[in-house]
């Protein structure tokens, strides 16, 4: 039996279902899927890593005829680029509510009964005030403890009167622990992860929005997607329905064409 290393050191058995999930999810097309199946496990050895797998699958998608189809699948890697800082990761959160129907705010200062506190976003839904803590991590293996969930509620319980505050969100784009899992659901905290709640995570929400973030092209350099998210532009779709926000980037016909051809791909699932 192959066995797989995983990002936070375990290790497990190799599944085909799993892989056969991940490129479902990248909506990579149906002809393909079979042939990104074989090639995996043409590659598999005792001990490989989830990385190395994740880009043997890549490099099978890098031959395929159909142009950019691997952008979709490096969703999760994309994710790890909304940084250093944070912030773009902060941005790109708020899009994400706002296409489920929240008005939200960023970094905003708020004013509670014992310090004043910088919240990384503000939500509005429904009548209802939600704060959200967004915990960004640029490594596969990060978790989000206890700790973290402990530092949100305290923060919660002093702005929540004062500023009219209903709920408490930890927002992380790795995995938590199951202790702050289990402290969360104690206190009355919402916590969305890259795969919790189990099938309605952070991946899902973004997967099922098709909010893609721009970190995933590969026709922009990194000093241009870092262009981007300075300027607040952190999604493929706004560049798709706004493409004079490429305008700050001088980009040639010819380039720019190539990029919305990516993004079209990125965007319109088969």
């Amino acid at each position: 039996m192959v066995h797989v290393l995983k990002a936070d050191r375990s290790n497990e058995p190799f599944s085909e279902q799993k892989v056969l999930d991940s490129i479902n999810r990248a909506h990579i097309p149906h002809s393909l899927r079979g042939q990104v199946l074989t090639h995996v496990k043409s590659k598999l050895y005792d001990g490989i890593s989830t990385n190395e797998i994740y880009h043997h699958i890549l490099e099978f998608l890098d031959t395929t005829p159909k142009p950019y189809i691997k952008t979709r699948y490096s969703l999760k890697e994309a994710i790890m680029q909304l940084g250093p800082t944070g912030y773009p990761f902060e941005d790109f959160i708020s899009k994400l509510l706002q296409s489920e129907g929240y008005a939200t705010q960023v970094r905003q200062i708020l004013r509670g009964r014992c310090v004043t506190h910088e919240i990384d976003v503000l939500a509005q839904k429904n009548g209802k005030n939600i704060m959200l803590e967004a915990k960004f991590h640029n490594s596969p293996g990060a978790r989000s403890e206890i700790h973290v969930a402990l530092y949100t509620q305290a923060r919660f319980e002093d702005i929540r009167v004062a500023n009219h505050i209903d709920e408490a969100w930890l927002v992380t784009n790795t995995k938590t622990t199951i202790d702050a899992n289990l402290y969360a659901n104690c206190a009355g905290m919402r916590i969305l992860s890259w795969d919790y709640p189990v099938g309605s995570g952070l991946r899902e929400l973004i997967e099922n929005s098709r909010l893609h973030p721009i970190t995933m092209l590969t026709t922009l350099s990194n000093s241009q997607k870092m262009t981007l998210l300075e300027n607040h532009t952190v999604l493929c779709k706004d560049i798709q329905s706004n493409p004079n926000l490429l305008d700050i980037l001088y980009l040639s016909k010819q380039d720019r064409e190539i990029l919305m051809a990516e993004i079209s791909t990125v965007s319109n699932i088969e």
